[in-house]
């Protein structure tokens, strides 16, 4: 099991979902725990009801059905699908129209859903949050300048027990990034991976828990694409600057050595 989650850590996102195909064949008796924590591109389905799109993934699938945050219904039809409470439901669907307006501005496009359940181990629950980010030509994305590309973001928060005034908060987020291009100035240039990162926060339930989520997978997502840069862009650009220096920095090397 270690193996195989080494395995999928490396792998490219592009090709994780045959990867994952080839374990659960591979090593049947860990298939439960390879798909709870193996993190897949996220799919998208159209919900006919509400006329949204919704996100497809392990937290809301029930057999072979997907639950649609917007009609709370499974598609395909699914009789005895499982539900959030009355309560949990009503957060949901705060949640989600929060969550597309945050969307909006922070991605200018894309599509999130959000899905609760009860934590009957913990005697709390838990949340996703999803956002699909299409940017090449061809998607969602308002700038197009990918010839293919994606951002898929997760982030699953279990919330504890609370008390009158606190409650206990533990993020776990994950981003899986892809690009290509193929244009005269940057040629055939391909570039992806994933990362992920936790965090537990004590928070006040002052504001309700909607706020206190909000504000955790904003500071997580800002963390992320500084970790994104750094290690990949930034990397990137150092080795590419390095093996083929721009025009300038070339000339001027030459200069210094004569």
């Amino acid at each position: 099991m270690e193996a195989a989650m080494g395995l999928m850590r490396r792998i490219h996102p592009k090709h994780s979902e045959t990867a994952l195909s080839a374990l659960l064949s591979l090593l049947p008796q860990h298939s439960s725990d390879l798909l709870s924590q193996v993190d897949q591109p996220l799919r998208v389905l159209s919900d006919m009801e509400s006329g949204n799109e919704f996100i497809m993934c392990e937290y809301n699938r029930d057999a072979d059905s997907y639950r649609s945050p917007w009609s709370n219904k499974y598609h395909p039809p699914l009789e005895d699908g499982q539900q959030p409470s009355a309560t949990l439901r009503q957060l949901e669907i705060e949640a989600n129209d929060v969550f597309a307006v945050y969307r909006d501005q922070y991605y200018e496009g894309g599509i999130s859903s959000v899905y609760m359940w009860e934590d009957e181990d913990n005697e709390g629950f838990v949340a996703c949050f999803l956002i699909k980010k299409d940017g090449s030509k061809t998607g969602q994305g308002r700038r197009g300048y990918l010839q293919e590309g994606g951002w898929d973001a997760i982030h699953v928060i279990q919330v504890g027990p609370e008390d009158e005034t606190m409650a206990h908060y533990c993020l776990t987020s994950t981003v899986m990034l892809s690009l290509t291009t193929n244009d005269e100035s940057s040629g055939n240039f391909n570039l992806s991976g994933s990362i992920r990162r936790q965090m537990n926060l004590d928070l006040a339930v002052t504001d309700g828990h909607l706020c206190n989520m909000g504000k955790m997978i904003e500071e997580m997502e800002s963390k992320l694409r500084n970790s994104l840069d750094q290690v990949y862009f930034g990397k990137t650009r150092e080795m590419v600057c390095t093996l083929r220096p721009p025009a300038e920095v070339a000339q001027l090397r030459i200069s210094e050595t004569k």
